[in-house]
This record gives structure tokens, C-alpha cells and sequence, in this order.
């Protein structure tokens, strides 16, 4: 499984370890996802996401409904 959240499409990014000689190698930046249930009420079912905790936040402040339209609207929701 890919390390992207579901509803806000962030994935991981590359940049570089500086040490304090200044040299650098290469890392990673990880998102800070979760995998985590939801209850869409309308449906009445639980969907499971991995999504970050920028897009657990948009839950909380446009519903879960509001989310997903908001995700597809982006073009970053795909139903799997």
C-alpha cells in the first residue's frame, strides 16, 4: 500500500540530510497518515481511509460527507 492519503493526495517527498559539515545524502519526508473508521450515517456503514492528520482534521470540520466531495472536487479521492 502506497504511504498517500486518501482525501488530501499528500505522499511522501524527497529532500536531503544536512550534516553539520554541510554534507548531504538523500532522505525522505513520510506523511503522517493514519489508517482510520468512519461512519457515514446516510449509508449507514463504516468506511475505512488512510488518511493524513491535515485531512482527519478536514473531517472534523466539513463531516465526512463534505470531505469526500471536497476530495473529488480535487480530483484526489479513487474508490478502491
Amino acid at each position: 500500500m502506497s504511504r498517500i492519503c486518501q482525501l488530501t493526495g499528500k505522499k511522501v517527498m524527497v529532500g536531503n540530510n544536512v550534516s553539520h559539515s554541510k554534507r548531504r545524502t538523500k532522505r525522505r519526508f513520510y506523511p503522517n497518515l493514519f489508517k482510520k473508521r468512519f461512519y457515514v450515517a446516510d449509508e449507514d456503514q463504516w468506511i475505512t481511509l488512510r488518511v493524513s492528520a491535515s485531512g482527519i482534521r478536514n473531517i472534523n470540520k466539513l463531516g465526512i460527507r463534505g470531505a469526500i466531495a471536497l476530495a473529488k472536487k480535487q480530483g484526489t479521492w479513487n474508490e478502491a
